[in-house]
């Protein structure tokens, strides 16, 4: 890499935002040499939220975090300046927010009577605990594109840490039994902690405000370029030396076509498909409107790079079952603080403590989860805000006789406060933003081996990927860490750098890990 030498990065999302700061970091690259390339109006992909107290706060979710895991985002951030507290790293601020706020959910589960479930016990038959430990120990390459279902007995689906582990990580049943195993193995800490979620951390704010605000401006100080309203749709390319080198990015830049030509020690990582793309929001009177992948065209890119590349892996075995991959999230903000105070009362958590309430006899399989307050940056002091989010849109409400998908927010209040058993005074003041997303959980589509890229693939010069959709041993999707570790494998690659990554940690070697799992199982 010479000192002119500059850094496309298609999409802007925590993949792209990491990469740049790898390349920067650890790279040496200028900033002013990196252009993050991003399709809509803000950065952060994934990891958005945005509004106001007056027109209603919104996210489409947050992601789990820990401390026990999560290697690669921490090695990152314990080198981003905390905002809100100069003289701290985010990773600081973040550690110690968590630890005078610790989790230890006391509802962790919720039944049709509004009465807490007892989850010390896992509701494990000794058929159940044979069959996990079966699934567990098998070797990814002799479970392919089996479901969870292929490997599990139906009554396994109604166990108290099914409806925990589930909602916990958003697994369906008919999701990949190779990612369900990754899991179990990479979060075996939490398997014994599932009914508290007592491993969970928590970012001081949303993960916007607290992960890519802060990210964004070390990257902004270091120069690097935020191009927003702009699409890449298509990759000029040529072989050099029998390998895959682009040379040119097409793009719509505000409207406007424009083509980037590329000089030879130039590089360009690739964002490649999107969790949440085609999502939308409804309103108190309107459901969200119901789009796929032509909507928005996330995806498309990623198509035409992967005809007649089969090294570039199989959009089509994530994209093509809405269905499958699809539920919906709701943000609620109040202007009245009777929700919190009933939610605490009941729960026996202050909120910030408790983690996911979950309705486990819900149609819609509903959960809620009351955030620390403030949540957002702007937040006044006397709003709060909460997040919930169904498993099931597609199915019909215990209280309100409609699909989840065909809600507005009005009636997911309606159905929230069913199974509460509350009166909907205290939803007076509230203003629910339903979100609805059809790729959410692609990522867990049954798959082979070579459906996902690698980061770099075989045969490339100056390009790689770095996404949910890529392949990383041992890691596991739907987490900031799998962006960030793909995004750190990309960068070291291309650029050769030998500083050894983060590995990830071997929880379930341990024999202390080990034993307490088996306790938990067999209870």
């Amino acid at each position: 890499m010479s000192s002119t030498s500059k850094a496309y990065l298609v999409g802007g999302g925590i993949g792209s935002l990491a990469a740049a700061a790898f390349l920067v970091r650890d790279g040496g690259m200028q900033g002013s040499n990196i252009s993050i390339l991003e399709t809509g109006s803000t950065l952060g992909g994934s990891l958005d939220g945005a509004g106001d107290a007056d027109r209603g706060y919104s996210m489409r979710g947050g992601r789990m975090l820990t401390t026990d895991n999560y290697e690669c985002t921490w090695d990152l951030f314990k080198s981003i300046p905390s905002i809100a507290q100069p003289g701290l790293t985010v990773f600081e601020e973040t550690l110690a927010f968590n630890e005078l706020h610790v989790s230890h959910a006391r509802a962790r589960l919720v039944d049709s009577r509004r009465a807490k479930v007892p989850v010390t016990s896992m509701g494990f038959s000794m058929q159940d605990r044979l069959e996990l430990l079966k699934l567990s120990s098998a070797d990814e390459s002799d479970l392919g594109t089996t479901c969870i279902t292929d490997h599990l007995s139906p009554a396994f689906f109604e166990t108290e840490f099914w409806f925990m582990w589930a909602t916990t990580f958003a697994f369906q049943p008919w999701h990949s039994a190779v990612e369900f195993r990754r899991y179990l193995h990479r979060f075996m800490l939490e398997f014994s902690r599932i009914e508290t979620l007592a491993g969970v951390k928590r970012t001081v704010l949303n993960q916007y405000d607290s992960l890519v605000v802060p990210l964004q401006r070390w990257l902004e100080a270091q120069g690097v370029r935020m191009v927003a309203d702009c699409t890449v749709t298509d990759l000029d390319h040529r072989t050099v030396n029998g390998k895959f080198t682009v040379i040119g990015l097409h793009c719509t830049l505000k409207g406007r076509s424009e083509t980037m030509i590329l000089e030879d020690d130039d590089l360009v990582f690739v964002q490649n498909g999107s969790m949440t793309d085609a999502s939308s929001l409804g309103s108190m009177t309107d459901p969200p409107p119901k789009l796929t992948r032509a909507h928005n065209g996330t995806w498309t890119l990623w198509e035409k790079l992967a005809d007649g590349r089969p090294s570039f892996g199989k959009p089509a075995v994530f994209n093509s079952c809405v269905a499958q991959s699809c539920w919906e999230s709701f943000t609620v903000t109040l202007k009245d603080p009777a929700f919190f105070d009933q939610m605490q009362r009941f729960s026996g958590n202050e909120a910030g403590t408790g983690g996911l309430v979950t309705f486990k006899d819900s149609n819609w399989l509903m959960s809620i989860v009351l955030a620390h307050q403030p949540h957002f940056a702007n937040q006044p002091a006397d709003v709060q805000v909460f997040w919930g989010y169904g498993l099931f849109p597609d199915r019909v409400g215990n209280f309100v006789a409609k699909p989840m998908a065909d809600c507005n927010g009005d009636e997911i209040l309606q159905e929230l406060c069913g199974h509460l058993r509350l009166d909907l005074d205290v939803m007076a003041s509230a203003n629910c933003i339903p979100c609805r997303m059809p790729y959410i959980t692609s990522m867990f589509m049954p798959r082979a081996p070579g459906d996902r890229p690698p980061p770099v693939p075989p045969g490339t010069r100056n390009f790689a990927f770095i996404s949910q959709f890529v392949e990383v041993p041992l890691d596991t999707v739907f987490t900031v860490e799998f962006s960030v570790r793909a995004a750190q494998m990309a960068v070291y690659e291309l650029l050769g750098i030998e500083r050894a990554i983060p590995a990830v940690t071997p929880h379930d070697q341990s024999l202390h890990a080990r034993f307490e799992a088996l306790v938990k199982a067999l209870k």
